[in-house]
């Protein structure tokens, strides 16, 4: 079942992610979230986005928002591309892909001439609610973290935080 509309209440889950947290719906109401899903780790294009999150993190504290990404990768990898890139923010390990089909991210994609399902790249805005206030699909890396953040602004001057 894929993943409500803006305005809808995050569904029950829970999930496990580096620096020891374990994230479920509860822990992401009180504060905005922005939950960023990627193929995969220490991969060029998600390094870059990942990266790129790392640096503008303090704007997004600044402005009562917490950052998490999310992949298929165990935890283990995602332990070793945070040490390797000094990524702050917690990864949630996705192996069983459960927040993958909640929010319909796994799309068929051609890697190689072969078909398979992979992430496709997408980020969602949480609002202090518990409730989605904005995705984005088919995400281009360059100038994304950056429209994230400008959306993030505008959600906390609508006082919902």
């Amino acid at each position: 079942m894929p993943f409500p509309e803006p305005g809808d209440l995050i569904r029950p889950f829970s999930a496990a992610a580096t620096q020891g947290r374990n994230f479920t719906e509860q822990s992401l109401q009180g504060k905005i979230t922005v939950l960023y899903f990627y193929p995969k780790d220490d991969t060029p294009g998600c390094t870059t986005e990942g990266q790129d999150f790392r640096d503008h993190q303090a704007d997004f504290v600044a402005q009562g928002a917490q950052i998490i990404g999310v992949s298929r990768d165990s935890l283990t990898s995602h332990e070793k591309f945070c040490t390797k890139y000094a990524l702050p923010f917690p990864l949630i390990a996705d192996g069983e892909e459960t927040l993958c089909q909640m929010f319909d991210v796994l799309k068929e994609k051609n890697m190689y001439g072969r078909k398979v399902m992979g992430v496709e790249r997408s980020t969602f805005l949480i609002g202090p609610d518990g409730r989605l206030a904005r995705a984005w699909r088919k995400v281009k890396v360059e100038g994304h973290v950056m429209e994230v953040l400008e959306a993030v602004k505008a959600l906390r001057q609508e006082g919902t935080v």
